[in-house]
C-alpha cells in the first residue's frame, strides 16, 4: 500500500498560498518597522526629548530604584494572589443569591441587588481609602485592623461586584431548556443549578473573568494611596527624594510584564471558545 501523495494542482496550490503568506508577512514587517521608525523617530528628535531622558529613562537611577521596587513588588503581587479566589468565591455567591427563586431567599436577592449597584457605583480607590481608614475607626473585635488587611477588603469587595455581575450573565447565556431538562430527571433547582447551569457558564465567562483580574493587577497599586510600601509607593518616593520619575517607568514595566501574559492567555482563551462555537453551529 502506498502512502498518498498529493497532486501536481494540490501542490501548486499549496506553492501559491505559501508564496502569499511570506508576501503577506513581509509586508506586514515592513509596515510594522516603519511605522514604529518614524515614532522613534519623531519622539527622539522633538525639542525637549533630552530633558525627558533625563528625567523618565535615566539609566543610572533605574538601577538605583530598582532593588527597592522589586522587594515593594510582592505586596502587590501577595495582595493579587489572595485577592483573585476571594472575588471568585464572592462574586458566584452573590450571582446565585441573585438567581435565587424561593420566596424565603427574596430579602437574600435583595441584598445581593444592592451589593451589585452600590459598589458597581463607587470608585475603588475611594473603598480603599474609605476601607482602610474608616473600618480600623469601628475598633472591631476579633478583626485585623492593618491597612494591608482592609486594603485587600477593598479590593475584593470591589471586584466582586463586577465578577457576580459577569457570572450573572454567564449563568442567564445558558438556554432554559438546560434547566428544565435537568428537572424532568428529578434534580432539583439547587442541584440543576450546581450540576449543569453553573458548570457551563464558568466556561463562557472565563475570558471576561480573566479580563477583570488583569484589572485587579494594576489595581493593586492603589493601596499605595493609603501608605502601603508597595511598589507604586516605592517609586513615587524615590521619585519625590530624587527629583526624577524614572522609578514611576520602571514600575510600570514590572506591571506590565505581569498583566501582559495574562492578557495573552486572556486572548487564547477567547479564541478557542469562538471557535469551538463555530464548530458546535456547523
Amino acid at each position: 500500500m502506498t502512502d498518498w501523495q498529493p497532486s501536481a494542482r494540490e501542490q501548486e496550490r499549496r506553492q501559491v498560498r505559501r508564496g502569499l503568506h511570506r508576501r503577506s508577512l513581509t509586508l506586514a514587517s515592513a509596515a510594522t518597522v516603519v511605522v514604529f521608525g518614524l515614532l522613534a523617530l519623531g519622539t527622539v528628535s522633538s525639542p525637549g526629548w533630552p530633558s525627558v531622558q533625563e528625567l523618565f529613562f535615566n539609566a543610572d537611577h533605574a538601577r538605583e530604584a530598582l532593588p527597592s521596587i522589586w522587594e515593594a513588588f510582592w505586596i502587590n503581587v501577595k495582595l493579587f494572589m489572595i485577592a483573585e479566589p476571594l472575588i471568585l468565591i464572592l462574586g458566584l455567591a452573590v450571582a446565585l443569591a441573585r438567581q435565587a427563586r424561593t420566596p424565603v431567599l427574596t430579602p437574600v436577592r435583595l441584598l445581593a441587588v444592592f451589593y451589585t449597584d452600590l459598589f458597581r457605583g463607587v470608585p475603588t480607590i475611594l473603598l480603599v481609602v474609605l476601607f482602610a481608614f474608616g473600618m480600623p475607626a469601628l475598633q472591631l473585635q476579633g478583626v485585623p485592623n492593618s491597612l494591608f488587611f482592609w486594603a485587600l477588603v477593598a479590593l475584593v469587595i470591589s471586584y466582586g461586584a463586577y465578577v457576580a455581575e459577569v457570572f450573572r450573565a454567564g449563568i442567564e447565556s445558558i438556554h432554559p431548556s438546560q434547566l428544565a431538562s435537568a428537572e424532568t430527571l428529578g434534580l432539583s433547582r439547587a442541584q440543576a443549578m450546581r450540576y449543569v447551569v453553573v458548570p457551563q457558564a464558568v466556561r463562557r465567562v472565563v475570558p471576561p473573568l480573566l479580563n477583570d483580574f488583569v484589572s485587579l493587577q494594576k489595581d493593586t497599586a492603589l493601596v499605595s494611596t493609603v501608605g502601603i510600601f508597595d511598589a507604586a509607593f516605592a517609586a513615587r518616593d524615590y521619585a519625590n527624594y530624587n527629583f526624577n520619575y524614572t522609578s514611576l517607568v520602571v514600575v510600570a514595566v514590572f506591571f506590565i510584564a505581569l498583566t501582559i501574559p495574562l492578557a495573552r492567555l486572556t486572548d487564547r482563551l477567547q479564541r478557542r471558545l469562538v471557535e469551538r462555537e463555530r464548530a458546535g453551529a456547523r
